[in-house]
Protein backbone atom coordinates (compact mmCIF):
# COMPACT_ATOMS: atom_id res chain seq x y z
CA UNK A 1 0.00 0.00 0.00
CA UNK A 2 1.48 3.37 -1.18
CA UNK A 3 -0.82 5.69 -0.09
CA UNK A 4 -4.05 6.67 2.61
CA UNK A 5 -6.57 8.33 0.49
CA UNK A 6 -8.09 9.65 3.45
CA UNK A 7 -5.61 11.89 4.13
CA UNK A 8 -6.49 15.10 2.59
CA UNK A 9 -4.75 17.16 4.24
CA UNK A 10 -1.03 16.52 3.29
CA UNK A 11 0.68 18.66 1.18
CA UNK A 12 1.07 17.25 -2.61
CA UNK A 13 4.75 18.26 -1.96
CA UNK A 14 4.97 16.05 0.83
CA UNK A 15 2.89 13.13 -0.84
CA UNK A 16 5.60 13.13 -3.73
CA UNK A 17 8.56 12.81 -1.11
CA UNK A 18 6.80 10.03 1.08
CA UNK A 19 5.81 8.20 -2.13
CA UNK A 20 9.14 7.93 -3.68
CA UNK A 21 10.58 6.95 -0.24
CA UNK A 22 7.63 4.03 0.07
CA UNK A 23 8.13 2.73 -3.03
CA UNK A 24 11.87 2.53 -3.00
CA UNK A 25 11.78 1.04 0.23
CA UNK A 26 9.16 -1.25 -0.32
CA UNK A 27 11.44 -2.14 -4.00
CA UNK A 28 14.18 -2.82 -2.03
CA UNK A 29 12.60 -5.42 -0.19
CA UNK A 30 12.12 -7.31 -2.64
CA UNK A 31 15.71 -7.66 -4.49
CA UNK A 32 18.13 -9.83 -3.02
CA UNK A 33 20.74 -8.30 -0.98
CA UNK A 34 23.54 -9.21 -3.05
CA UNK A 35 22.17 -7.38 -5.77
CA UNK A 36 24.63 -4.30 -7.32
CA UNK A 37 21.43 -1.90 -8.40
CA UNK A 38 22.14 1.88 -7.27
CA UNK A 39 19.31 2.49 -4.94
CA UNK A 40 20.93 5.88 -4.85
CA UNK A 41 19.52 6.03 -8.56
CA UNK A 42 16.33 4.78 -7.81
CA UNK A 43 15.38 6.91 -5.02
CA UNK A 44 16.74 10.34 -5.56
CA UNK A 45 19.85 11.92 -3.61
CA UNK A 46 20.27 11.20 -0.21
CA UNK A 47 19.68 14.77 0.35
CA UNK A 48 16.44 14.69 -0.97
CA UNK A 49 14.82 12.07 0.90
CA UNK A 50 16.20 13.43 4.85
CA UNK A 51 14.78 16.70 3.75
CA UNK A 52 11.32 17.58 6.27
CA UNK A 53 9.07 20.49 5.27
CA UNK A 54 7.85 20.19 8.72
CA UNK A 55 9.36 22.17 11.77
CA UNK A 56 9.47 19.86 14.75
CA UNK A 57 7.32 20.35 17.37
CA UNK A 58 7.84 20.63 20.96
CA UNK A 59 7.61 17.12 21.32
CA UNK A 60 10.64 16.18 18.98
CA UNK A 61 13.54 14.32 20.64
CA UNK A 62 11.30 14.66 24.19
CA UNK A 63 11.28 11.11 24.36
CA UNK A 64 15.05 9.29 25.81
CA UNK A 65 13.97 5.77 25.80
CA UNK A 66 11.00 3.76 25.02
CA UNK A 67 8.88 0.73 26.45
CA UNK A 68 6.99 -1.35 24.15
CA UNK A 69 4.07 -3.16 26.22
CA UNK A 70 3.77 -6.05 23.71
CA UNK A 71 0.25 -7.94 24.05
CA UNK A 72 0.95 -10.82 22.07
CA UNK A 73 -1.95 -12.19 20.10
CA UNK A 74 -4.06 -8.78 19.85
CA UNK A 75 -6.10 -7.65 22.32
CA UNK A 76 -10.00 -6.85 21.86
CA UNK A 77 -10.48 -3.05 21.19
CA UNK A 78 -14.20 -3.74 23.00
CA UNK A 79 -12.68 -5.32 26.54
CA UNK A 80 -10.27 -2.33 26.29
CA UNK A 81 -9.72 1.48 25.21
CA UNK A 82 -12.80 0.94 22.56
CA UNK A 83 -16.08 -0.40 24.64
CA UNK A 84 -19.35 -0.43 22.75
CA UNK A 85 -22.30 -0.75 25.33
CA UNK A 86 -24.78 0.41 22.50
CA UNK A 87 -23.85 -2.66 20.62
CA UNK A 88 -25.90 -6.02 20.98
CA UNK A 89 -24.42 -8.36 23.59
CA UNK A 90 -23.29 -10.29 21.03
CA UNK A 91 -20.65 -8.21 19.90
CA UNK A 92 -20.21 -5.52 22.91
CA UNK A 93 -19.32 -8.97 25.44
CA UNK A 94 -20.59 -8.73 29.20
CA UNK A 95 -18.20 -6.02 30.47
CA UNK A 96 -19.56 -2.29 30.97
CA UNK A 97 -17.94 0.53 30.27
CA UNK A 98 -16.46 2.95 33.16
CA UNK A 99 -15.71 6.45 33.45
CA UNK A 100 -12.19 8.00 33.28
CA UNK A 101 -10.19 11.14 34.00
CA UNK A 102 -10.94 12.02 30.47
CA UNK A 103 -14.59 13.96 30.49
CA UNK A 104 -17.21 11.57 28.37
CA UNK A 105 -14.30 8.91 27.56
CA UNK A 106 -14.71 5.38 28.77
CA UNK A 107 -12.51 2.07 29.08
CA UNK A 108 -13.69 -1.45 30.02
CA UNK A 109 -14.26 -2.18 33.32
CA UNK A 110 -11.80 -4.65 33.25
CA UNK A 111 -9.07 -1.51 33.61
CA UNK A 112 -10.15 -0.05 36.95
CA UNK A 113 -6.31 1.33 37.51
CA UNK A 114 -5.63 2.55 33.88
CA UNK A 115 -8.55 4.19 34.16
CA UNK A 116 -7.61 6.58 36.50
CA UNK A 117 -4.23 7.42 34.36
CA UNK A 118 -5.94 7.96 31.55
CA UNK A 119 -4.88 11.98 31.91
CA UNK A 120 -1.03 10.70 30.91
CA UNK A 121 -2.25 8.77 28.03
CA UNK A 122 -3.11 8.97 23.98
CA UNK A 123 -5.73 6.65 23.31
CA UNK A 124 -5.95 5.50 18.82
CA UNK A 125 -8.74 3.96 18.52
CA UNK A 126 -8.77 3.74 14.25
CA UNK A 127 -5.33 1.33 13.82
CA UNK A 128 -5.15 -0.12 10.93
CA UNK A 129 -3.33 -3.20 9.26
CA UNK A 130 -5.93 -4.63 7.20
CA UNK A 131 -3.64 -7.98 8.13
CA UNK A 132 -5.85 -11.06 9.78
CA UNK A 133 -2.53 -13.18 10.51
CA UNK A 134 -0.30 -12.76 13.77
CA UNK A 135 2.71 -12.88 11.95
CA UNK A 136 2.15 -10.83 9.01
CA UNK A 137 0.22 -8.69 10.91
CA UNK A 138 2.82 -8.55 13.50
CA UNK A 139 5.64 -7.77 10.86
CA UNK A 140 3.95 -3.98 9.74
CA UNK A 141 3.65 -3.20 13.42
CA UNK A 142 7.13 -3.82 14.22
CA UNK A 143 8.76 -2.47 11.52
CA UNK A 144 6.10 -0.03 9.51
CA UNK A 145 6.12 -1.89 6.72
CA UNK A 146 3.58 -4.07 4.88
CA UNK A 147 4.20 -7.93 4.58
CA UNK A 148 4.40 -9.22 1.06
CA UNK A 149 1.41 -10.92 1.01
CA UNK A 150 -1.32 -10.14 3.81
CA UNK A 151 -2.07 -12.52 5.95
CA UNK A 152 0.29 -15.04 5.82
CA UNK A 153 0.63 -17.47 8.83
CA UNK A 154 3.46 -18.60 9.87
CA UNK A 155 5.72 -16.24 7.63
CA UNK A 156 9.24 -16.36 8.77
CA UNK A 157 12.06 -13.78 8.00
CA UNK A 158 13.12 -14.21 4.42
CA UNK A 159 12.96 -11.76 1.34
CA UNK A 160 10.88 -9.54 0.38
CA UNK A 161 10.18 -9.50 4.09
CA UNK A 162 13.50 -8.21 5.83
CA UNK A 163 13.14 -5.07 7.04
CA UNK A 164 14.59 -4.17 10.69
CA UNK A 165 11.96 -4.04 13.54
CA UNK A 166 11.50 -0.29 15.30
CA UNK A 167 13.84 -1.81 18.15
CA UNK A 168 16.99 -2.69 15.65
CA UNK A 169 16.82 0.56 14.14
CA UNK A 170 16.96 2.51 17.12
CA UNK A 171 19.81 0.05 18.20
CA UNK A 172 21.31 1.13 14.85
CA UNK A 173 21.23 4.51 15.90
CA UNK A 174 22.07 4.04 19.83
CA UNK A 175 24.00 1.41 19.57
CA UNK A 176 25.32 1.70 22.92
CA UNK A 177 24.52 3.78 26.34
CA UNK A 178 26.55 3.75 29.50
CA UNK A 179 28.22 0.41 28.59
CA UNK A 180 24.68 -1.13 27.35
CA UNK A 181 22.92 -2.73 24.22
CA UNK A 182 20.64 0.30 22.92
CA UNK A 183 17.67 -2.58 22.76
CA UNK A 184 16.35 -5.26 24.87
CA UNK A 185 13.74 -7.63 24.19
CA UNK A 186 12.40 -9.49 27.04
CA UNK A 187 11.26 -12.21 28.30
CA UNK A 188 11.40 -14.47 24.90
CA UNK A 189 10.99 -13.73 21.53
CA UNK A 190 7.61 -14.01 19.31
CA UNK A 191 6.49 -17.07 17.67
CA UNK A 192 3.94 -19.11 16.02
CA UNK A 193 2.96 -23.01 17.17
CA UNK A 194 5.71 -24.85 16.46
CA UNK A 195 8.37 -21.87 17.22
CA UNK A 196 8.08 -20.36 13.77
CA UNK A 197 9.16 -16.55 15.51
CA UNK A 198 7.97 -14.14 13.40
CA UNK A 199 9.50 -11.71 10.83
CA UNK A 200 10.36 -8.55 11.74
CA UNK A 201 12.39 -8.52 15.28
CA UNK A 202 15.46 -8.52 13.83
CA UNK A 203 17.58 -5.94 12.02
CA UNK A 204 17.47 -8.14 8.98
CA UNK A 205 18.27 -5.99 6.20
CA UNK A 206 20.86 -4.02 8.78
CA UNK A 207 22.87 -7.35 9.92
CA UNK A 208 22.92 -8.88 12.18
CA UNK A 209 24.66 -6.57 15.20
CA UNK A 210 22.33 -4.09 15.28
CA UNK A 211 19.87 -7.00 15.92
CA UNK A 212 17.90 -6.04 19.29
CA UNK A 213 19.50 -8.03 22.48
CA UNK A 214 17.06 -11.06 22.77
CA UNK A 215 17.27 -12.55 26.85
CA UNK A 216 15.34 -15.35 27.50
CA UNK A 217 14.30 -15.30 31.49
CA UNK A 218 11.59 -15.60 33.84
CA UNK A 219 12.09 -12.28 36.59
CA UNK A 220 9.05 -14.00 38.83
CA UNK A 221 11.66 -17.03 39.20
CA UNK A 222 13.24 -17.20 43.11
CA UNK A 223 16.62 -18.02 40.91
CA UNK A 224 15.88 -15.45 38.21
CA UNK A 225 19.82 -15.12 36.64
CA UNK A 226 20.43 -13.65 33.16
CA UNK A 227 22.50 -16.27 31.32
CA UNK A 228 25.04 -13.81 29.24
CA UNK A 229 25.05 -11.94 32.39
CA UNK A 230 26.71 -14.61 34.89
CA UNK A 231 30.22 -15.84 34.78
CA UNK A 232 30.58 -19.99 34.40
CA UNK A 233 30.27 -22.33 37.30
CA UNK A 234 33.52 -21.97 37.93
CA UNK A 235 33.17 -18.52 39.45
CA UNK A 236 29.84 -18.80 40.52
CA UNK A 237 30.37 -21.53 42.68
CA UNK A 238 29.46 -19.85 46.02
CA UNK A 239 25.77 -20.73 47.19
CA UNK A 240 23.24 -18.31 46.64
CA UNK A 241 22.86 -17.31 50.43
CA UNK A 242 26.53 -15.92 50.26
CA UNK A 243 25.98 -13.58 47.35
CA UNK A 244 28.27 -10.32 48.61
CA UNK A 245 30.92 -12.65 49.16
CA UNK A 246 30.25 -13.95 45.65
CA UNK A 247 29.96 -10.26 44.31
CA UNK A 248 33.46 -9.08 45.44
CA UNK A 249 34.81 -12.73 43.53
CA UNK A 250 33.15 -11.48 40.64
CA UNK A 251 34.79 -8.27 40.46
CA UNK A 252 37.74 -9.78 41.11
CA UNK A 253 37.37 -12.28 38.47
CA UNK A 254 35.80 -9.76 36.36
CA UNK A 255 38.60 -7.31 36.69
CA UNK A 256 41.48 -10.18 35.32
CA UNK A 257 39.61 -11.06 32.91
CA UNK A 258 38.86 -7.85 31.05
CA UNK A 259 43.01 -7.53 31.55
CA UNK A 260 43.25 -10.87 29.55
CA UNK A 261 44.27 -11.07 26.09
CA UNK A 262 41.57 -13.03 25.48
CA UNK A 263 39.27 -10.50 25.03
CA UNK A 264 39.89 -10.30 21.65
CA UNK A 265 39.21 -13.60 20.43
CA UNK A 266 35.35 -12.82 22.05
CA UNK A 267 32.63 -13.47 19.47
CA UNK A 268 30.67 -10.01 19.11
CA UNK A 269 28.03 -11.46 21.50
CA UNK A 270 30.87 -12.35 24.39
CA UNK A 271 32.41 -8.42 24.02
CA UNK A 272 28.80 -7.52 24.72
CA UNK A 273 28.57 -9.74 27.54
CA UNK A 274 31.96 -8.78 29.05
CA UNK A 275 30.78 -4.83 28.85
CA UNK A 276 27.52 -5.37 30.93
CA UNK A 277 28.94 -7.26 33.17
CA UNK A 278 31.61 -4.38 33.57
CA UNK A 279 29.04 -2.03 33.87
CA UNK A 280 28.00 -2.01 37.56
CA UNK A 281 24.65 -0.33 36.58
CA UNK A 282 23.60 -2.99 34.72
CA UNK A 283 24.38 -5.42 36.89
CA UNK A 284 22.63 -3.77 39.49
CA UNK A 285 19.72 -3.87 36.85
CA UNK A 286 18.95 -7.11 36.67
CA UNK A 287 18.90 -7.66 40.53
CA UNK A 288 14.72 -7.61 41.02
CA UNK A 289 15.55 -8.40 44.85
CA UNK A 290 16.66 -5.13 45.56
CA UNK A 291 12.82 -3.68 45.06
CA UNK A 292 10.60 -3.89 47.96
CA UNK A 293 7.93 -6.60 48.16
CA UNK A 294 5.14 -4.13 47.73
CA UNK A 295 6.61 -2.35 44.30
CA UNK A 296 7.11 -6.07 43.07
CA UNK A 297 3.38 -6.77 44.27
CA UNK A 298 2.10 -4.17 42.51
CA UNK A 299 3.53 -4.80 39.17
CA UNK A 300 1.89 -8.22 39.95
CA UNK A 301 3.99 -11.81 40.46
CA UNK A 302 4.18 -13.10 37.05
CA UNK A 303 6.41 -13.77 34.14
CA UNK A 304 5.35 -10.60 32.06
CA UNK A 305 4.91 -8.01 35.17
CA UNK A 306 8.06 -8.52 36.61
CA UNK A 307 9.87 -8.36 33.09
CA UNK A 308 7.51 -5.32 32.86
CA UNK A 309 9.85 -3.84 36.15
CA UNK A 310 12.93 -4.87 34.60
CA UNK A 311 12.57 -2.90 31.66
CA UNK A 312 12.05 0.08 34.00
CA UNK A 313 15.15 -0.49 35.84
CA UNK A 314 16.95 -0.96 32.43
CA UNK A 315 15.49 2.21 31.08
CA UNK A 316 16.65 3.88 33.86
CA UNK A 317 20.14 2.82 33.65
CA UNK A 318 20.43 4.18 29.50
CA UNK A 319 18.93 1.29 27.60
CA UNK A 320 17.25 3.11 24.53
CA UNK A 321 14.25 0.58 23.70
CA UNK A 322 13.02 -2.26 25.63
CA UNK A 323 10.01 -4.76 24.19
CA UNK A 324 8.19 -6.69 26.63
CA UNK A 325 6.97 -9.83 24.72
CA UNK A 326 3.98 -11.36 26.34
CA UNK A 327 4.41 -15.07 27.09
CA UNK A 328 2.71 -18.22 26.64
CA UNK A 329 0.80 -19.29 30.02
CA UNK A 330 1.09 -23.57 29.27
CA UNK A 331 -1.55 -23.63 31.69
CA UNK A 332 -4.17 -20.97 30.76
CA UNK A 333 -6.58 -21.38 27.78
CA UNK A 334 -5.78 -20.37 24.63
CA UNK A 335 -1.88 -20.89 26.08
CA UNK A 336 -2.43 -17.46 28.33
CA UNK A 337 -2.39 -15.31 25.99
CA UNK A 338 -4.37 -13.03 24.01
CA UNK A 339 -5.67 -15.11 20.89
CA UNK A 340 -8.39 -15.76 22.60
CA UNK A 341 -10.49 -18.15 19.95
CA UNK A 342 -11.98 -19.73 22.67
CA UNK A 343 -13.83 -18.47 26.45
CA UNK A 344 -12.55 -15.14 25.36
CA UNK A 345 -14.69 -13.17 27.94
CA UNK A 346 -14.17 -15.85 30.82
CA UNK A 347 -10.20 -15.33 30.17
CA UNK A 348 -10.09 -11.45 30.07
CA UNK A 349 -11.92 -11.54 33.39
CA UNK A 350 -9.83 -13.82 35.31
CA UNK A 351 -5.98 -13.31 34.24
CA UNK A 352 -5.35 -11.62 31.06
CA UNK A 353 -7.27 -8.15 31.75
CA UNK A 354 -5.90 -7.76 35.48
CA UNK A 355 -2.51 -8.96 34.55
CA UNK A 356 -2.26 -5.86 32.11
CA UNK A 357 -3.87 -3.74 34.34
CA UNK A 358 -1.79 -4.15 37.07
CA UNK A 359 1.79 -3.96 35.14
CA UNK A 360 0.67 -1.50 33.11
CA UNK A 361 -0.57 0.90 35.48
CA UNK A 362 1.90 0.49 37.91
CA UNK A 363 4.47 1.31 35.07
CA UNK A 364 3.33 4.44 34.16
CA UNK A 365 2.85 5.51 38.38
CA UNK A 366 6.47 3.96 38.82
CA UNK A 367 7.98 6.29 36.19
CA UNK A 368 5.53 9.20 37.08
CA UNK A 369 6.88 9.30 40.20
CA UNK A 370 10.56 9.00 39.82
CA UNK A 371 10.56 11.69 37.17
CA UNK A 372 10.94 9.28 34.32
CA UNK A 373 7.62 9.43 32.64
CA UNK A 374 8.30 12.81 30.58
CA UNK A 375 11.55 11.33 28.69
CA UNK A 376 10.47 7.69 28.28
CA UNK A 377 7.66 7.02 25.93
CA UNK A 378 5.35 3.88 26.46
CA UNK A 379 3.69 2.23 24.16
CA UNK A 380 0.74 0.06 24.68
CA UNK A 381 0.74 -2.22 21.30
CA UNK A 382 -0.36 -5.67 19.57
CA UNK A 383 -0.63 -7.01 16.43
CA UNK A 384 -4.34 -6.30 15.97
CA UNK A 385 -7.44 -6.45 17.29
CA UNK A 386 -10.42 -9.12 18.17
CA UNK A 387 -13.50 -9.64 15.70
CA UNK A 388 -16.80 -7.93 16.71
CA UNK A 389 -18.56 -10.95 16.72
CA UNK A 390 -18.30 -13.85 19.11
CA UNK A 391 -17.15 -17.02 17.26
CA UNK A 392 -19.05 -20.39 18.68
CA UNK A 393 -16.77 -20.78 21.09
CA UNK A 394 -17.04 -18.09 22.45
CA UNK A 395 -14.05 -16.65 21.37
CA UNK A 396 -13.18 -13.47 19.02
CA UNK A 397 -10.25 -14.23 16.35
CA UNK A 398 -8.14 -11.84 14.30
CA UNK A 399 -9.38 -8.40 13.54
CA UNK A 400 -6.76 -6.04 11.56
CA UNK A 401 -8.98 -3.71 10.08
CA UNK A 402 -9.42 -1.68 13.33
CA UNK A 403 -8.14 -1.91 16.55
CA UNK A 404 -6.88 0.01 20.08
CA UNK A 405 -3.72 0.72 21.26
CA UNK A 406 -2.19 3.86 23.37
CA UNK A 407 0.79 6.08 23.88
CA UNK A 408 2.18 7.83 27.02
CA UNK A 409 5.18 9.80 28.38
CA UNK A 410 8.03 11.10 26.27
CA UNK A 411 6.10 13.82 24.58
CA UNK A 412 2.57 12.33 24.40
CA UNK A 413 -0.24 14.39 25.32
CA UNK A 414 -2.12 13.00 27.71
CA UNK A 415 -5.79 12.53 27.57
CA UNK A 416 -6.42 12.56 24.24
CA UNK A 417 -8.30 10.32 21.83
CA UNK A 418 -7.29 10.05 18.41
CA UNK A 419 -9.63 8.01 16.06
CA UNK A 420 -12.90 6.50 16.59
CA UNK A 421 -14.22 3.22 14.89
CA UNK A 422 -18.09 2.33 13.88
CA UNK A 423 -20.81 1.15 16.29
CA UNK A 424 -19.28 -2.53 16.26
CA UNK A 425 -15.82 -1.20 17.03
CA UNK A 426 -15.44 -3.09 13.07
CA UNK A 427 -14.08 -0.25 11.05
CA UNK A 428 -12.23 3.13 10.96
CA UNK A 429 -14.42 6.13 10.89
CA UNK A 430 -12.01 8.55 11.25
CA UNK A 431 -8.57 9.37 12.84
CA UNK A 432 -7.21 5.99 11.12
CA UNK A 433 -3.45 5.39 12.15
CA UNK A 434 -1.28 2.49 10.17
CA UNK A 435 1.50 0.77 11.01
CA UNK A 436 3.78 3.35 9.29
CA UNK A 437 2.56 6.30 11.27
CA UNK A 438 3.51 4.75 14.77
CA UNK A 439 7.03 4.30 13.90
CA UNK A 440 6.75 7.43 12.82
CA UNK A 441 5.46 8.90 15.98
CA UNK A 442 7.74 7.31 18.06
CA UNK A 443 11.21 7.78 15.87
CA UNK A 444 10.09 11.84 16.50
CA UNK A 445 9.85 11.35 20.15
CA UNK A 446 13.25 10.22 19.78
CA UNK A 447 14.63 13.22 17.98
CA UNK A 448 14.77 11.43 14.47
CA UNK A 449 13.11 13.35 11.78
CA UNK A 450 10.41 10.31 10.64
CA UNK A 451 12.73 10.40 6.67
CA UNK A 452 16.11 9.88 7.97
CA UNK A 453 18.38 7.74 5.82
CA UNK A 454 20.56 4.89 7.48
CA UNK A 455 21.85 2.07 5.31
CA UNK A 456 21.86 -1.75 5.02
CA UNK A 457 24.73 -3.86 5.27
CA UNK A 458 25.37 -3.39 1.37
CA UNK A 459 25.33 0.80 1.58
CA UNK A 460 21.87 1.29 0.53
CA UNK A 461 19.25 3.73 1.86
CA UNK A 462 16.78 3.23 4.23
CA UNK A 463 14.25 5.20 5.69
CA UNK A 464 13.73 4.89 9.43
CA UNK A 465 10.27 5.06 8.73
CA UNK A 466 7.32 5.40 5.75
CA UNK A 467 4.33 7.13 7.41
CA UNK A 468 3.31 10.62 9.09
CA UNK A 469 3.72 11.73 12.38
CA UNK A 470 0.55 11.37 14.49
CA UNK A 471 0.56 15.69 15.70
CA UNK A 472 -2.74 15.14 17.40
CA UNK A 473 -2.01 12.68 20.08
CA UNK A 474 1.86 15.14 20.61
Amino acid sequence: MFTNNDRATRHRKDINRRELIRRGSIGLSSISVSSQISFNNLLGSEAALTSNSRAPSGSFGKAKSVILFWLNGGPAQHESWDPKPSAPVELRGPYSPIATRIPGVNVCELMPRTAILTDKIAVLRAVVTNDNAHSSSGYAMLTGVPHQPLNAESATAKSPNLHPSVDAVIRYLQPVRNGLPGSVVLPEHIWNDGNFPWPGQDAGLLGRKHDPWLIHCDPNSPTFNVPDLTFPEEVASTRFDQRRSLLEKVNRRLDQTLRSPLVGQYTEESRQAMGLLSATASRKAFDLSSESATARDRYGRSRYAQSVLLARRLVEVGVSIVRINWPRIPDKPNQGGWDTHAQHSQCCKDFLMPMMDNAYSALLEDLDQRGLLDSTLVVWIGEFGRTPRFNANGGRDHWGHVFSMAMAGGGIRGGTVHGSSDKDAAYPVEGRVEPQDVIATIFHCLGYQPDKVIHDTQGRPIPISRGEVINQIL
